[in-house]
């Protein structure tokens, strides 16, 4: 088998076997600018060490038909046919923040994994690839800028 398929194997046993590993939630809040726009569709998900897509966290914004402005997570995520169930809510407002926890086998963290997240507003600029933080030990319980639409993401491990 190839180096890549290999390591989407293991990323998945290791996601799928969540009573074999050890796991703990982590905690990640996100602070939107005063864009002076309407609410922002947010997709936060998780990619391995490659960069490779390996799990959605959440999806702000209710209506499908525009998640193809958070056009590298529908791109990446497109063949997860999981990638909503469970993980979706409400458009972010500006100036607003988002708090959403997910469990996370303990194997993820320090591993070379990425918290990422696209951002989309309604008749604004699109931003794929607004956040991209290693998901380490290190950068848990610090604040991380964003580029257009987020103020900060910050993420804790509990």
């Amino acid at each position: 088998m190839s180096s890549p398929l290999m390591k989407t194997l293991a990323a998945a046993c290791i996601l799928a076997l969540p009573a074999a590993a050890q796991a703990r939630n982590v905690s990640l809040t996100t602070t939107l600018k005063n864009y002076g726009g309407d609410g922002a569709y947010l997709a936060v998900y998780l990619t391995d060490a490659s960069g490779a897509y390996v799990r959605t966290l959440w999806v702000a914004g209710g209506k499908a038909k525009y998640y193809k402005h958070l056009s590298a997570w529908n791109r990446m995520s497109a063949g997860d046919k999981q990638r909503l169930q469970g993980v979706t809510g409400a458009s972010v407002g500006a100036g607003r923040s988002l708090e959403v926890t997910a469990e996370l086998a303990d194997a993820l963290i320090d591993a070379g994994y990425e918290i990422r997240i696209d951002a989309a507003a309604e008749d604004m600029r699109d931003s794929p690839s607004e956040l991209r933080i290693p998901l380490t030990t290190d950068n848990g319980g610090k604040t991380h800028p964003g580029k257009q639409y987020v103020q900060s993401l910050r993420f804790d491990l509990q």
